[in-house]
């Protein structure tokens, strides 16, 4: 009675101890000294068959041999103890040594197998029972463990993604998009660096919009280059253990940096790439697969948010847009020269207005007056720097704001858009030109002000005979 005592007493015992335990570690530990504690006489060790063993516990990963013989092997496989001798294993005299092998078992399967090797003294039938008490408790207890941290791991990332997230969506530029996303992937993943590539569809090319790699920004690759033409190839992510040991598909970014591993992922909106995310270090084996995993969701949360900023740079670009000349709308124009007026010291104001519009309309219909409105708008737009902003004043009236211009400077530019419009559209057209400027020394500066100088000049042009320009 007091062998079974101290045998149920001792499974109590480590049942209450392993099940305290949170951390798969901390169950692997007690593991190790239970098997130490309960065999001292024999030789014992742990096997598991998980990717990675923690460094400071005596645990080696299980190994699979398919030759029928391997006690450990037979005893993964068939979820049960395996008896027996184990081939060529013998003491000093050349006894076998006789050996148990246990799997640790859960709920949802088997996580490894404990071994007992005995020499000096043989295991008996009470020796057995307790290693296989062992196994069973161990293995429901690790299970929990795992259990534990897989649910941690997941709040802990929905809690992340889900602060991203936010974080992105608080953003309506892509710029700034790219570049929070990049900080936050070398963060979340300790990496060492991180690349975000965007898909330029007109060039077909992809382009480095954002790194902590400062020689590789704005960088342009071939649409098949690399692990972004795997990326785009595939639609998949991938992941790399050590790049030193498979270098076949060319990596910038790796060679720069001397990086061993690799996670990277496409940036999908609508199932087309529009991106790609890499994320590297320089060690080996570094990234888990559930790195991987997380990788994947927070690529897809990136092209969310880069689909919302660029519908919102759209939308934007439509309420500021004249939809017919591609022109901005007069009411963005006034509100850039009122702050324009703000801050520069000087300016100037060109009104185009073409020549007999309504004869034209009435002469060849409203669409050829539509195209010839399309002609002059192209016309004017080369005619003027990136920095002047041309709209459409209304009508058949252009309005075109050029920052610092002199006056001198503003009349050649009225001349030249002026004797191009003649030349060039189709049915051909003459305009009209008023043109104002405006100064810090001025006694009033207004837009209005500078808005009624150029009308009353383009007024001018009109009543002293046309295809012209005149100054207010």
């Amino acid at each position: 009675m007091g062998g079974s005592e101290s045998f149920y007493r001792s499974m109590f015992d480590l049942s209450r101890t392993l099940f305290l335990q949170q951390t798969t570690d901390g169950v692997l530990k007690h593991i190790v000294s239970s098997l130490q504690g309960h065999f001292p006489f024999a030789v014992s060790q742990v096997y598991m068959s998980q990717d990675t063993t923690p460094s400071d516990i005596p645990i080696l990963p299980l190994v699979f041999r398919h030759d029928g013989n391997d006690l450990c092997t037979r005893a993964f496989m068939g979820g049960k103890p395996v008896l027996g001798y184990p081939a060529g294993d013998a003491d000093e005299s050349g006894i076998p040594t006789f050996a148990a092998a246990v799997p640790l078992v859960g709920k949802q399967g088997v996580y490894g197998v404990l071994e007992v090797r005995a020499d000096s003294k043989p295991l008996d039938r009470r020796d057995v029972d307790l290693l296989v008490g062992i196994g069973e408790t161990a293995g429901a207890a690790f299970e929990n463990a795992k259990l534990y941290e897989q649910s941690n791991l997941l709040v802990t990332e929905l809690r992340l993604i889900n602060e991203i997230t936010k974080r992105l969506n608080q953003s309506l530029r892509v710029s700034d998009i790219f570049q929070y996303a990049c900080k936050e992937l070398i963060d979340v993943f300790h990496a060492d660096f991180a690349c975000i590539l965007e898909h330029d569809r007109k060039e077909g090319t992809f382009v480095v919009q954002a790194t902590n790699l400062s020689e590789m920004l704005s960088d342009t690759f071939e649409i098949d280059y690399g692990f972004v033409g795997l990326l785009h190839r595939t639609k998949e992510p991938v992941i790399v253990s050590d790049y030193s040991h498979n270098a076949r598909i060319e990596s910038k970014l790796m060679k720069s940096t001397g990086s061993r591993s690799l996670i990277a992922s496409p940036i999908l909106v609508n199932e087309e790439v529009v991106g790609a995310v890499l994320v590297t270090h320089a060690e080996p084996n570094y990234f888990t697969y559930e790195n991987y995993k997380l990788l994947l969701l927070l690529a897809g949360h990136i092209g969310l948010a880069i689909m919302k900023a660029q519908l919102h740079a759209e939308l934007n670009r439509m309420v500021i847009t004249d939809n017919l000349t591609g022109l901005y709308a007069r009411r963005y124009l006034d509100e850039q020269v009122h702050s324009m007026q703000q801050k520069d010291a000087r300016g100037s104001l060109i009104v185009v207005d073409i020549d007999d519009f309504k004869q034209v309309n009435d002469t060849f219909g409203h669409q050829i007056g539509d195209q010839i409105l399309r002609q002059v708008s192209a016309i004017v737009r080369s005619c003027i720097r990136d920095t002047d902003i041309a709209a459409r004043w209304g009508g058949e009236e252009l309005a075109i704001y050029l920052p610092q211009l002199t006056l001198e400077q503003t009349e050649r530019v009225a001349e030249r858009i002026r004797s191009r419009v003649e030349l060039e559209t189709d049915p051909s057209v003459t305009v009209s030109c008023g043109i104002a400027e405006w100064s810090r020394t001025d006694e009033k500066v207004s837009v209005e002000t500078l808005f009624y100088k150029a009308d009353m000049a383009l007024y001018s042009a009109k009543h002293n005979g046309k295809n012209q320009y005149r100054i207010g």
